[in-house]
């Protein structure tokens, strides 16, 4: 029976690939849909947006941090799809007693090519997932950098949140070509007002996502941090690793024009 190791060094074993999948994990929802597991996917998550299609239509099994058992028992999964830092360890754990759970973990856009690589070999869909890997790097490789600017780049409000350099949003970040200020730093650290004056940004990157940073947010910062170009953009093009990544590199192309 062929097993599988996860980057949390769990193992699964599957004697066929997956016929009824849950995704825990709203970027790799997206990613399903876009190998072709139309019918096999049976359970996403209420913030699993994206196809549009699958969102109104797939049962939806809680949240990323409050999934349902009832419904996941309900749905009888023979894969399923969660991440080390979206989704609840005990929750993962709890699953793992009754259902194959595969659990990525990634920190780096290579990490996330590796993803993609392992699911489709998992799914049995490991052409249409090197077909995609291989576009995801073409796309990057045909971003042109004109020029790099400090950045900082916040993901919440009330405290302020950013990323440091061991995020995968930070290796994008670095693709896009903003040097990330708190490169030095760990995971998601909180800044104050004043740090963030200290720090005095080139460019300080509002993300649409967790926190739903709006123009009226840029405005306010703009006033406090006069020598900072603060723009709005778009999260999912920055955080979601899976089948968006081949779209990130036309984005943050777009973005460059905005430079000043």
């Amino acid at each position: 029976m062929p097993h599988y190791t996860d980057p949390t060094g769990h193992s699964i074993y599957l004697s066929a690939s997956p016929q009824r999948i849950i995704s825990l994990v709203p970027s790799q929802t997206e990613f399903l849909y876009d190998l072709g597991l139309r019918d096999e996917v049976v359970g996403i998550t209420k913030f699993c947006i994206h196809p549009d299609q699958w969102f109104r239509n797939k049962t939806r099994v809680g949240g990323t941090k409050q999934i349902r058992m009832e419904t996941i028992h309900a749905l009888q999964p023979d894969l399923i799809l969660a991440n080390k830092e979206e989704n609840v360890k005990e929750q993962v754990e709890a699953l793992q007693q009754h259902y194959p759970v595969w659990t990525s973990d990634i920190n780096t856009p290579e990490e996330a090519l590796d993803m993609i690589r392992e699911v489709g070999i998992i799914t049995g869909r490991e052409q249409p997932a090197l077909s995609l890997i291989r576009e995801i790097e073409q796309a990057f490789n045909s971003l042109i950098i004109q020029e790099r600017r400090k950045t900082c780049y916040l993901i919440w409000k009330d405290p302020y949140m950013s990323v440091g350099g061991d995020t995968f949003i930070h290796g994008m970040m670095k693709a896009a070509g903003f040097d990330n200020m708190l490169i030095d730093s760990t995971r998601y650290p909180a800044l104050t007002l004043a740090e963030l004056q200290l720090l005095a940004p080139e460019c300080l990157l509002l993300s649409s996502e967790p926190f739903p940073f709006k123009e009226k947010h840029c405005t306010e910062l703009e006033k406090v941090l006069p020598g900072t170009q603060v723009l709005l953009v778009d999260g999912e093009m920055f955080s979601w690793y899976g089948s968006r990544m081949r779209e990130a590199p036309a984005y943050f192309q777009q973005l460059q024009t905005y430079l000043k």
